[in-house]
C-alpha cells in the first residue's frame, strides 16, 4: 500500500510577484475563502486586484505549487493618510495548503518588502470571530492597537440586516480576512 502524496510545505513552494497571469486564480481563491456577509468590504473586483500590478514597490505575492496558487497576499505602501505605513490588504490560502506555513511565509515576505520600501509599520484587520487569522497575525509580530465596529443601518424598504446569510453569525471563520487596523511594533 502506498501513501497518498502530501501537499508541500511553504518552504517548498515558489514565491513570485503577483502577475497578470495570476489574476483569475487570485480572485477565485479570494472569493472561495472570504465571507462577505461577515465583512461586506472583503469582496474584491478584478480592477481592484489588477490595480496592485502598477504599484512601484511590489508587496503583492503568490506562492505557487507548480502552476497552482497555494496562497497570495496583497500589500501596499500607504494606509489612509500615512504614506509611511504599509497595508497588508488581502491574504488568502487555499484550504488544501492551510497549516503548512503558507500564510506566515506570505505575511513575513510582504512585511519585509513593505519595510524595504520605507514603511515604518504595517497595518491589517481581522474580523472579530476569525481567531485563526488573529493568531496568525500575533505570531507574525502584529499587536491589536484599535478595535473598529461596522455599524449597519437598515433602510425602511431594505431587507433586514444579515438576511440570507449563508452561515450562522456566531460561527468562527478559519480563513483569513482582508486587512486594515493593527500596528506592528
Amino acid at each position: 500500500m502506498t501513501d497518498a502524496p502530501t501537499e508541500p510545505a511553504a518552504a517548498e513552494l515558489t514565491l513570485r510577484p503577483l502577475g497578470f497571469e495570476h489574476l483569475a486564480a487570485v480572485l477565485d481563491l479570494g472569493h472561495r475563502v472570504y465571507d462577505t456577509d461577515a465583512m461586506p468590504y472583503t469582496g474584491w473586483s478584478l480592477s481592484a486586484v489588477a490595480g496592485h500590478l502598477d504599484a512601484p514597490d511590489p508587496a503583492c505575492l503568490v506562492l505557487l505549487d507548480g502552476d497552482r496558487i497555494a496562497g497570495f497576499v496583497l500589500g501596499s505602501l500607504s494606509f489612509e493618510q500615512r504614506a509611511d505605513w504599509g497595508y497588508l490588504e488581502w491574504i488568502a490560502v487555499d484550504p488544501g495548503y492551510q497549516g503548512r506555513g503558507v500564510a506566515s511565509r506570505l505575511v513575513k515576505e510582504c512585511c519585509a518588502r513593505l519595510e524595504a520600501a520605507g514603511a515604518v509599520c504595517v497595518v491589517t484587520d481581522v474580523e472579530r470571530r476569525n481567531t485563526a487569522s488573529a493568531e496568525l497575525m500575533r505570531r507574525n509580530g502584529f499587536a491589536e492597537e484599535a478595535t473598529v465596529s461596522l455599524f449597519v443601518r437598515p433602510l425602511a424598504d431594505a431587507p433586514a440586516a444579515g438576511a440570507g446569510r449563508a452561515r450562522e453569525a456566531s460561527a468562527p471563520r478559519r480563513h483569513l480576512t482582508r486587512a486594515a487596523a493593527e500596528r506592528v511594533r
